[in-house]
Parts: structure tokens; sequence; C-alpha cells
């Protein structure tokens, strides 16, 4: 058994259910600590609470054992979706002569720059951003699309990829 893997999970499935370690804590009748401890990989939960875990989470038990692999980008239904207006872009390139830049920009600012035909002229670490059809890109945000949205690899070995959170 991984610790870490089950941690993660067991932190991963609580945060997505809202609830706190100390309300977990309380259903399994252990202490908040204990919780802690699981969801840092320090220690494990009791073999005896592995199925009270799994419904809980209503996952399977090869599942909290398991680590799963996220899809890159995701379609988030209509009632789950944030405020795209709050969310950030984030933007990672990497260029062929060792440069790395980390750019996260709010939504709601690229809305403004693209609406202003600003984004036309948005260079990072002279790569041309502009060359991107932000307005597809924005509409694919507001419809529910999360994650990796653009990956390019240039014939010069720059990399860029952006993602939305």
């Amino acid at each position: 058994m991984d610790a870490q893997v089950i941690g993660s999970n067991i932190a991963k499935w609580r945060k997505e259910q809202g609830i706190t370690q100390d309300q977990l804590a309380e259903k399994l009748s252990v202490s908040a600590q204990a919780v802690s401890k699981w969801e840092n990989g320090v220690s494990l939960p009791d073999i005896t609470l592995l199925p009270q875990l799994a419904t809980i989470f209503e996952v399977t038990l090869d599942q909290l054992f398991s680590r799963e692999v996220e899809p890159e980008t995701q379609y988030i239904k209509p009632e789950n979706r944030k405020d795209p207006d709050k969310m950030l872009l984030k933007i990672v390139v990497d260029s062929s002569d060792g440069d790395k830049v980390r750019v996260n920009v709010p939504l709601a600012l690229m809305k403004l720059l693209e609406g202003t035909d600003g984004a036309g002229g948005f260079n990072i670490n002279g790569i041309n951003l502009g060359a991107l059809e932000w307005e597809k890109v924005i509409k694919l945000i507001d419809e529910g699309v999360l994650g990796k949205l653009v990956e390019v690899e240039s014939a010069d070995g720059d990399h860029v990829e952006i993602f939305v959170e």
C-alpha cells in the first residue's frame, strides 16, 4: 500500500465533498490528527476503516488504493462551473534557450485584452501568443472546458502550454 497515494486520494475526495478533516474524523470515530496524518502520507487508515472510507467517498476499494490518471482537459457541467471571471489563465513557456516563464493572468483581464485587440500583440519571451484565436479559447472556457487548453511546440524547440483553473 502506498501511503502517499491513499492519502492524496482521501484529501482529494474529502475536499470535493466539501467536508473538513474534523467532519471526516467524526464520521470514522478517529481524531482529526489521524486524518491529517493519512492525507500527508505519514500513516495509513486502519484496515477496518477502508470500507467506510470507500462508502463515504462513493468509490471502490480499488480506487482508494490507485493513482488515477486525471484528464488534462475536462468538461465541467453548468451547475458545477465557477464564474469564469474568477479563474486564472496560466501560461507556461519553456524556450529552447533554457528560459522558463510562468504567467498567471486573471481570465477577466484576458477578456479585456481580447476585447480591445490587446491580445494581438501579446508576447511572452519573444513568442507571439497573439496568434492564438483568443475569442475561441475564451468561448471554450465559458462553455465549461478547464485544464490544458493549448500546447504548442515550435520548430525552434519552444514549448508553450496554456491552462485555465
